[in-house]
């Protein structure tokens, strides 16, 4: 390139162009053409220059002392250096190339040597640097001014990150960057106390406009005009005229005044505005602004929600149980590192108590109760279960975990003992030599033993133990255990499939087959007085377990007991009063488990043992009543987690809490009510002078039919008063108020068969001799006087009829006024058992 040619280049693309040309010659004719490879400094932070630089091509990177690095694709003219040599200044960068580059250079001594001889290079970027710092004058009060503005509504920084590495989290943080990476509005609504500002924070400063302001603005204390927002005609401007092109956090934004939501969806939607104006004012002009929008809420705002480009749900934290771990880990470090204390480690038990816990305030409540932890470990080294004694939801309050205080307990629960070895080492064998016994042996109960335990022991305790174990009789049930040696001989012997379970029928029909079952069994029970026929009483277990090995032939698992056992239907009815529950801590199911063995079973697995998973396919995490679970123990084998609960509860609260009614079970409450009044009728034909001829079949079964009958009709009456006169709240149906009178009819079918267990079970020892033909006279006896079986059999009745008084109050939450008629009804079908029970 020639002089002139050199001229000319640098008058039309540098900003020396507006020198003289004489002056510009000079300063051509010195200068020195270079190759600068990678890395080569062009000026050094805090050192004066070594000379002028002007770029012809390349890349270089600036740094000052408050930045990092940045690579600038500077144009051609480009001239480095400049200010400093006019002004005998330190350089306040680092400049330096990034890839080989062409340059004209001129050393420091030249330039100052020219600038002596040329006056008018001085005068012209004096100049230059007047107008320059007059800019930045400017610049610098508008962005004090500007900093003053919004200084109340500033949000420094994010505090923190998201913590967790579940998919929740994942996909969260994935969603905040793909919200950076673009200029358009964003919507975050979740549930309170989630740090959703914190998110909006990430946003922004993950975004190309972090250096930008962001500011956030709580809705609910606008005003109704919106001027301190969108500013006024007047020239005073607004939030968003201040804000340029940095981040507005719209906070609860479903608390935005009614009046500025339309004008707020057209700011979403054209990110424009309009100024308010007062009478007087001119016309307002439609504004138009750069900011990013991103608004906050507890819940779906639709008016504006529809108009945001994109929007981010935020989890709970009771969906994210996988990321406790980490987020108490977290919260831990945080707080001991600000008040220098030694960080504990939190304990398995104490985890899995704060993944059963739901977390309703979320983040924000998890942070402090882990600071409370901290505080009342005393510089513990364990964060333990009991000093986080808030973690607990409404539905796991007043539970006590025997399986943890007692290990011995958990130890035989989870043994071959259990039920396995209990069922075919005993109750396999016993159960056939009972059936036995009852065909071949005396016919009545004063002479066979096993009809004697039958009736006398095995239905009181029974009746008795629903209250305190629920279902545990289905765990070494002898129907069952035949039933599922019908299933090995199917599937190892016959190398036949079982079929999956026909659910939705099974759920539709099952429960009225095992009603109508029940209901023959009654009057097969009254009218052909099974109490005191052996044979008979045989053929009634023949059947039920004949029931249970045809259904175990044809479908998988435990079929029949749930859905067709009629026995099985009322243990499972009776076992929602009990103080027992089985249950999972939901929070460590969903947090820790993925095999889900408990329910389908497989091989084993850490602490869990190998099993073929629950014979009545309920996952215990998901149990809201003892209807479904026979007390087997699969699942707490199976559970390599520590997850299965077995606790001491409130009796029935269940029925006032997570319940939820089914017609059929209602169906067999009231026949079970009615079975009362059955096994009664010798007494009610005496008691109200009836006169029917108990020996003829027709009045018998006219009379047995009646008795179940007539109770139910008159709950059913007193459930249509209730109704009639709303007593009943709307969130609560008659058939939940029906669950009432279940106290009363257990304590009525107990009361009824304590008659037996009182008087006759205490013959056992001369019974079975007389089963053998031996005679058994001279033997001990133990027997309550009947006075004594009277006076027991009055307190069960009063405690059940309190009983139903009170679970009544409190399924249907209202006072004891509003609901009389059924308070009536209670009282009177207590007195009405007792009358033909008792014989008060």
């Amino acid at each position: 390139m020639t002089a002139q040619e050199r001229l000319i280049w640098l008058r039309e693309r540098t900003t020396l162009g507006c020198l003289p040309d004489a002056v510009l010659g000079a300063i051509a004719a010195v200068l020195e053409p270079q190759t600068l490879p990678p890395g080569t400094p062009i000026s050094e932070m805090g050192q004066v220059p070594q000379g002028f630089y002007l770029l012809i091509t390349g890349k270089v990177a600036t740094q000052t002392a408050t930045n990092t690095p940045e690579t600038n694709a500077a144009t051609q003219g480009t001239i480095f250096n400049l200010r400093e040599l006019l002004l005998a200044q330190v350089s306040p960068e680092a400049i330096a190339t990034v890839t080989e580059a062409q340059v004209w250079f001129m050393p420091r001594h030249q330039w100052q040597k020219l600038v002596q001889q040329y006056p008018e290079i001085a005068q012209t970027f004096s100049q230059d640097l007047a107008q320059e710092l007059a800019t930045v004058t400017n610049a610098l009060q508008q962005e004090q001014q500007q900093q003053e503005v919004l200084r109340p509504y500033f949000v420094a920084k994010a505090k923190r990150g998201v913590v967790g590495k579940s998919r929740y989290a994942q996909r969260l943080r994935q969603q905040i960057r793909e919200a950076g990476t673009h200029g358009r509005s964003v919507y975050i609504f979740g549930e309170p106390g989630l740090e959703k500002d914190n998110l909006a924070a990430l946003i922004h400063y993950g975004s190309p406009r972090r250096r930008q302001p962001i500011i956030k603005l709580d809705c609910n204390l606008l005003q109704k005009s919106g001027a301190e927002l969108f500013g006024r005609t007047d020239g005073k401007k607004g939030l968003l005229a201040w804000l340029e092109e940095g981040t507005l956090i719209l906070n609860k934004i479903e608390e935005l005044p009614p009046e500025l939501i339309d004008k707020v969806a057209t700011l979403i939607q054209t990110q424009t505005y309009t100024p308010i104006s007062r009478p007087g004012d001119p016309d307002p002009v439609p504004q138009q602004t750069a900011a990013k929008l991103v608004a906050i809420a507890e819940k779906q705002v639709p008016a504006l929600a529809r108009h945001f480009s994109e929007t981010i749900k935020v989890p709970p934290l009771r969906v994210r149980k996988a990321d406790l771990a980490a987020q108490v880990d977290y919260y831990t470090s945080l707080y001991c590192r600000a008040k220098g204390l030694p960080k504990p480690k939190l304990t398995p038990e104490a985890l899995r108590r704060l993944q059963s816990y739901d977390f309703p305030n979320n983040i924000r409540e998890l942070k402090n109760l882990v600071e409370r932890a901290i505080v009342q470990s005393d510089q513990g080294a364990d964060l333990t279960e009991e000093i986080f004694w808030s973690a607990q939801g409404k539905q796991k309050r007043f539970r006590f975990n025997l399986l943890n205080a007692y290990p011995a307990l958990r130890s035989f629960l989870r043994s071959a003992w259990w039920p396995d070895r209990l069922n075919y080492g005993f109750t396999a064998i016993a159960f056939p030599l009972i059936i036995a016994i009852l065909f071949l042996a005396p016919q009545t109960r004063d002479q066979n033993f096993a009809l004697n335990f039958f009736w006398a022991w095995w239905w009181p305790l029974v009746l008795l133990a629903f209250p305190f174990v629920g279902r545990l009789w289905c765990a070494v049930c002898p129907f069952m255990i035949y039933g599922e040696i019908t299933q090995k001989i199917t599937t190892e012997f016959l190398k036949r499939d079982l079929k999956p379970w026909p659910r939705q029928q099974a759920e539709k029909w099952g429960g009225w087959f095992l009603f109508g079952l029940f209901t023959l069994i009654f009057l097969w029970e009254e009218l052909w007085e099974l109490e005191n026929t052996a044979y008979l009483s045989a053929w009634l277990l023949i059947i039920i377990t004949a029931g249970a090995m045809i259904c175990s032939a044809i479908f998988e698992r435990r079929f029949w007991c749930r859905y067709l056992c009629p026995i099985g239907g009322m243990n499972g009815l009776f076992a929602k009063l009990a103080i027992t529950e089985l249950r999972a801590q939901q929070g460590t199911c969903s947090a820790e488990c993925s095999t889900y063995q408990c329910y389908k079973g497989g091989p084993q697995k850490g602490e869990g043992l190998e099993t073929n998973g629950c014979p009545l396919y309920s996952h215990p995490a998901q149990l809201e009543d003892n209807r479904d679970c026979v007390l087997c123990m699969t699942c707490l084998k199976a559970c390599p987690h520590r997850s299965v609960a077995v606790n001491l509860r409130p009796p029935a609260i269940e029925l006032w809490t997570t319940h939820q009614p089914r017609t059929y079970e209602v169906a067999l409450l009231l026949l079970l009510l009615g079975g009362i009044f059955l096994h009664r009728l010798p007494e009610i034909n005496q008691v109200l002078g009836l006169n029917v001829d108990l020996a003829q079949f027709w009045p018998h079964c006219g009379l047995a039919i009646a008795s179940l009958l007539i109770p139910a009709g008159v709950v059913l009456l007193t459930g249509a008063t209730v109704q009639y006169f709303g007593a009943l709240p709307k969130s609560k149906s008659f058939l939940q108020l029906t669950y009432g009178y279940l106290p009363l009819v257990l304590g009525g079918s107990l009361a009824h068969y304590l008659r037996l267990g009182l008087g006759e079970a205490g013959r056992i020892l001369p019974v079975t001799m007389a089963t053998f033909g031996l005679q058994g006279a001279a033997l001990p006896i133990v027997v309550a006087h009947p006075a004594v079986i009277a006076f027991l059999q009055g307190v069960t009745l009063i405690f059940a009829t309190l009983c139903t008084l009170i679970l009544t109050k409190k399924i249907s939450k209202q006072p004891w006024r509003s609901l009389w008629p059924q308070h009536l009804t209670s009282l009177g079908l207590g007195w009405a058992i007792a009358q033909i029970v008792v014989g008060l």
